[in-house]
């Protein structure tokens, strides 16, 4: 290769060893690589055929050169001033005046050597930098950067809460909640069960209870306990809502003041732990379908619990498979053989010393995906005798002459005023899920603060959360995290806060940020979980439990398809109702109100407008978010009206529209997440917080858009040109956002103890 000989007999052979080096850099010589050496070296005519012959033997790709020659040429080339030097052409050029001064390079040599490299794909610019060390780039000097105090951030997120958010964290923060490995299913379940004991004996598990129920009557410091334990054991998070939420909350909720005093005080403490019986293997999320039969004995006054066939059992029941003792059942009330609909029951499952009360079987769930520390199981019931008074009878009783009553005359209206005050399950479930999402970000990011992978040229190795792609990855769900905290706020305050007149929106509410949130999560730790790495796929680093514990929340407490069906079908009652109590006025108004929508946002020039500055605005943000929201709704009621009309049953025209229906709920609450967040964005008072904020809501922002951009093309909403300056401007703000990542994840507080991620240990 090159030898000294060769090069000592014609010094002007150097100019060959840039280009030699930089394609043999790789071990791999190409037939287009080849084929472009073989023209420019038969262009040489200065080159003698002897010359010429050794420079093609040393294209042969199975004869490279090894490893003590490659750095021999590179030793050569670094010897010279390559800070004067571009192109490989200039480097050749040089090494040859190295050898000697007085040889010139003919202009036609050195086009040749040039359009040799533009044919090969080498970029000349940075030619040199393969030479060089200490090469700095945009990417290279990109770094971390804090533009606001973390605690302040951190004071912003937990607002009224703050005091409460530290007591919880430092219970989980202690010695006897660390992480460990299990021997057993038994020895997994039986710790869950020690640290839901340990929280029960803090007065957490009690905190939504009356007074004399040792609670605080506190339901929005219940929601509060509940996301800050997410930050720790997802098992013990569940077995804990299970204990403390469904079984005691529906005792409180649906049962009168006999059942409080009676059962509430041992719930909270745990000295009575139960269960929530409503799901059965043949009816999932249809719970007016349930099977299960609570058949009253005017003579015993009693009611009878039973399970008519196996597709009534009571499955996946949370605490069922060893601890709980009782459970609150879901059944159909009988009656003289008619049937009331479903009721509450409280029955019996063991005695305290774990033995099973007669007519009662329960099989053990086994195994799952994740949540292994907690006891699911399925239920039988055959003929289980209660007494009249375990009957939960808020809403619904039986009276002394054996008759059913109720302060709620319709069936429809109490069955659903019943399901409606369980609704806090579908508030508890989507901060859980927030929260592990906030966890796996954390590691995530840290990891990608640390990682370090690649480089320009001549240059060091970066961080992989200066490239762009990952940014993309990591800093959308960073913002729509941030988003759903606000979002999710607002909720709980709303259910706190609710009239009568509100429930059915509020549940809707529920229902929607519910199935939004568990979705993000899901995808959210997938990413995390990819974007780790090998890393992420190892157990120590904690993205596994993640994933797999927050799995099965897309079809807790409902599936989430199911749910968005759910929102849509009460946007679409509340968009009737607006119509149906419309004069010819006011609906007047409303076509007006379109009209102007569509001269405003509509307009030649601000579908094309590609200016910033309007990109960022939060009003145009807000608007196309609006906007959609109700464009879906109407062309969906359009839709079912239309089928209907032609005759289609309205089982049918619904189904036929689910799809459509399903946009309808993602546009309404992707609407209430920005407003939110736009809204908490505007109170901030502190400007360093508020200008992160404002980062993060247009992120959160543009990003919907971007993701729904066929749509708004579609509509004529925006063109071609717009919705790829958002694509820019999404890039941009991932970049500005990437520098305060660690500082917002940071602001999250959460206990070092609890992410225990050796790859996300933190670094000041």
């Amino acid at each position: 290769m090159l030898h000294s000989g060769e090069l000592h007999n014609n010094p002007k052979l150097y100019i060959f060893l840039p280009l030699y080096y930089t394609l043999w850099m790789d071990s791999v010589l190409t037939p287009t690589e080849i084929s472009e050496m073989h023209k420019l070296i038969n262009k040489q005519d200065w080159i003698s055929g002897t010359e010429k012959e050794y420079l093609l033997s040393k294209l042969n790709p199975a004869e490279g050169p090894n490893s003590k020659e490659l750095k021999s040429w590179k030793k050569k080339i670094k010897s010279i001033d390559l800070d004067r030097t571009q192109s490989l052409s200039q480097i050749g050029e040089s090494l040859v005046k190295q050898e000697n001064p007085n040889i010139s390079i003919e202009e036609k040599i050195h086009i040749d050597f040039q359009e040799a490299e533009k044919a090969l794909g080498l970029l000349s610019k940075e030619a040199g930098f393969t030479f060089k060390s200490g090469h700095q780039t945009i990417t290279t000097k990109h770094r971390g950067d804090q533009n606001f105090a973390t605690e302040k951030m951190t004071g912003i997120l937990d607002g009224e809460q703050a005091k409460l958010i530290k007591k919880v964290k430092a219970v989980i923060s202690d010695p006897s909640f660390a992480y460990r490995e299990y021997d057993s299913l038994l020895d997994q379940r039986e710790q869950v069960l020690q640290w839901c004991q340990a929280l029960a004996d803090q007065g957490f598990g009690a905190w939504a209870f009356p007074e004399f129920a040792k609670g605080k009557d506190d339901m929005e410091g219940y929601f509060t306990i509940m996301e800050t334990l997410s930050y720790h054991d997802l098992s013990m998070v569940i077995k804990f809502g299970v204990q403390f939420g469904l079984w005691g909350m529906s005792v409180f909720f649906l049962g009168s003041e006999k059942h409080h005093q009676k059962y509430l005080k041992d719930i909270g403490s745990l000295k009575l732990p139960g269960c929530f019986a409503m799901t059965e293997t043949g009816h999932g999320s249809n719970v007016r379908g349930l099977e299960t039969t609570a058949t009253y004995d005017h003579e015993t006054k009693t009611f009878s619990i039973h399970t008519p066939n196996p597709d009534a059992r009571k499955e996946y029941i949370g605490n069922a498979a060893l601890h709980g003792q009782m459970a609150t059942v879901f059944a159909k009330l009988i009656i003289d053989g008619e049937d009331y609909g479903v009721n509450a029951f409280v029955v019996p499952l063991r005695s305290e010393n774990g033995k099973l009360v007669k007519g009662v079987r329960i099989e053990d769930c086994g195994r799952k995906m994740g949540l292994n520390g907690v006891d699911n199981g399925v239920i039988y019931f055959d003929n289980v005798v209660i007494p009249k008074e375990d009957m939960l009878d808020k809403f619904a009783f039986v009276n002394e002459q054996g008759e059913f009553e109720s302060p709620i005359s319709s069936d429809n209206r109490r069955f659903f005023t019943m399901l409606g005050t369980l609704v806090g399950g579908r508030i508890g479930i989507p901060r859980s899920a927030l929260a592990a999402s906030k966890t796996g970000l954390t590691i995530a990011i840290r990891h990608a603060e640390k990682r370090k992978q690649f480089g320009p040229e001549g240059g060091e190795e970066v961080p992989i959360l200066n490239y762009r792609l990952h940014q993309r990855r990591l800093m959308p769900p960073l913002a729509t995290s941030y988003a759903l905290h606000f979002a999710l706020r607002y909720l709980t305050q709303r259910f706190l806060d609710r009239k009568e007149e509100e429930a059915q929106e509020i549940e809707a509410l529920a229902a929607g940020l519910k199935a939004y949130t568990t979705w993000f999560a899901t995808a959210t730790l997938q990413e995390c979980r990819e974007a780790c790495g090998g890393k992420g796929y190892l157990s120590e680093n904690r993205i596994d439990a993640l994933k797999n514990d927050t799995d099965v929340y897309t079809t807790f407490e409902g599936d989430n398809v199911v749910l968005m069906q759910l929102v849509a079908k009460n946007r679409l009652t509340e968009f009737r109702q607006e119509f149906g109590h419309m004069n010819m006025f006011t609906i007047f108004n409303y076509i007006t109100a379109q009209a102007k929508t569509s001269i405003v946002e509509k307009n030649p020039i601000t579908v094309r407008n590609t200016d910033s500055k309007h990109l960022l605005d939060f009003d145009f943000h807000l608007n196309a978010f609006v906007y959609r929201e109700k464009a879906i709704l109407s062309s969906a009621a359009q839709r079912l009206k239309r089928h209907i009309d032609e005759g289609m049953d309205s089982f049918d025209a619904t189904n036929v529209a689910q799809h459509h229906l399903q946009n309808v709920g993602q546009a309404y609450i992707e609407r209430v997440i920005l407003e939110q967040f736009q809204k908490i964005v505007n109170e901030t008072t502190d400007e360093d917080c508020k200008m992160a904020l404002t980062q993060l809501c247009q992120l959160y922002a543009l990003q919907t858009i971007e993701k729904n951009r066929g749509w708004y093309l579609e509509q004529g909403y925006m063109e071609g040109v717009k919705t790829k300056a958002i694509r820019k401007e999404v890039n941009q703000l991932c970049w500005e956002v990437r520098k305060n990542a660690s500082a917002l994840i940071n602001a999250f507080d959460i206990p070092e103890s609890c992410i225990a991620a050796p790859i996300a240990m933190k670094t000041e």
